[in-house]
C-alpha cells in the first residue's frame, strides 16, 4: 500500500527530535528504518536541503530549511513529489507555530510534542486525499524538483552514519555538528542584572502609583504612566537578552535602549537629571553586556 507511515520534525544542527507522529507499526523493517532515520537526522547539516534515502520497501525523505528539517518514512512506491509536498506543508505549519528562539532553546527531545496532532492531520490528509485536490501543489513541486532534484542516498548506506558501524567500517568519516552555549556570566554582567532589576522595580512602583492617581482624577497623566511602564518592560527584556540567546539580538538591544532613553527624557520634570542619567546609564551598561556576551562553541564530550 502506497502511503506515509511516519513523520517528524528535527533540529538541523544536532538532530534533536522536536515532534513526531504517533506510529503503530512494529514490523522489523519499519523499526530498522526508524533507526536509520535517527542516524541520518544527526548529520543533515552535511546534505542539501532535499534528499531521499531509498530502500526496497521503505524510503526516507527529508526537507530542511533554516533551523529545522522535516523527515518522513514512506513506502518506496509512494510518489516522491507527494512526499515533498507533504514535508513542505509540515514545514510551513511548524514555522507558523514556533519561532527560531524557542527552537534554538529546546533542550529535550520532543519539546513540541503538541505539534504531533498537526503532523497526524496532515499525514492523514495526504494518505487519504485524492490527487486532484493537490494538483496545484503537485505541479509546483514537480517544477522545483526538476530544477533542484533531491540528493539520492541508499537506505542501506545510512548504517554507516552516526557511529552505527562496526570495526570493518572504521574509515568512514562522520562530521560532528557543533553545538553552542552562551559565554559565562561575568561579575559586571551580574551587576548589570541587579541594577536592571532595581530600575525596573522603580519604574513599576512609580507607574502603579501614578496610574492610581491618573485614572481617578487626572486622565492627562496617562502618557506619564505609559512612560514608566515601557522602561519597566524594557528592563525585563534586557535581563532576558543577557541571560538567553535570541535572534536579532543587536536590533532588539538598540530598540530597548532607545525606548528607555526616550521615556526618561519624556519624564523630565517627574525625574531630575541625576535620576534620568542613572536610568540611562544602567540601560547603557546592560546593552553593552548583552552585545559582548556571545555564543561559544561547546566542545563535544568524547570521553565515552
Amino acid at each position: 500500500m502506497s502511503m506515509i507511515f511516519f513523520a517528524c520534525v528535527v533540529r538541523v544542527r544536532d538532530g534533536l527530535p522536536l515532534s513526531a507522529s504517533t506510529d503503530f507499526h512494529f514490523s522489523q523493517d519499519f523499526l530498522e528504518c526508524r533507526k536509520r532515520l535517527k542516524a541520518l537526522s544527526a548529520i543533515l547539516a552535511r546534505y542539501p536541503s532535499r534528499g531521499t534515502a531509498r530502500g526496497r520497501d521503505l524510503s526516507i525523505h527529508f526537507l530542511s530549511s533554516g533551523d529545522i528539517a522535516c523527515m518522513a518514512i514512506c513506502s518506496s512506491n509512494y510518489s516522491t513529489i507527494m512526499a515533498f509536498c507533504f514535508l513542505e506543508e509540515l514545514q510551513w505549519e511548524f514555522a507558523a507555530s514556533y519561532d527560531t528562539t524557542s527552537i534554538g532553546l529546546a533542550s529535550r527531545p520532543y519539546a513540541f510534542l503538541e505539534f504531533d496532532n498537526v503532523i497526524q492531520k496532515v499525514k492523514y490528509r495526504f494518505n487519504c486525499s485524492s490527487g486532484s485536490r493537490m494538483k496545484a501543489n503537485w505541479e509546483k513541486m514537480e517544477e522545483e524538483l526538476k530544477f533542484q532534484p533531491p540528493v539520492q542516498l541508499k537506505l542501506e548506506d545510512t548504517e554507516l552514519m552516526n557511529g552505527m558501524t562496526n570495526g570493518g567500517h572504521a574509515g568512514v568519516h562522520v562530521e560532528v555538528v557543533p553545538t553552542y552555549r552562551m559565554q559565562r556570566v561575568t561579575p559586571l554582567g551580574i551587576l548589570s542584572l541587579v541594577l536592571n532589576i532595581m530600575c525596573g522595580a522603580l519604574n513599576l512602583i512609580r507607574g502603579v502609583h501614578l496610574a492610581e492617581y491618573s485614572f481617578q482624577e487626572d486622565h492627562e497623566g496617562i502618557g506619564n504612566v505609559v512612560a514608566f511602564f515601557i522602561p519597566f518592560l524594557a528592563c525585563v527584556f534586557q535581563c532576558y537578552l543577557y541571560l538567553f540567546y535570541s535572534s536579532a539580538r543587536k536590533v532588539k538591544t538598540f530598540v530597548l535602549f532607545f525606548s528607555v532613553c526616550l521615556c526618561n527624557v519624556y519624564l523630565y520634570g517627574l525625574r531630575n537629571l541625576w535620576q534620568i542619567a542613572f536610568h540611562i546609564g544602567v540601560a547603557s551598561l546592560s546593552s553593552y553586556q548583552i552585545l559582548t556576551r556571545q555564543l561559544v562553541e561547546k566542545q563535544p564530550d568524547c570521553g565515552v
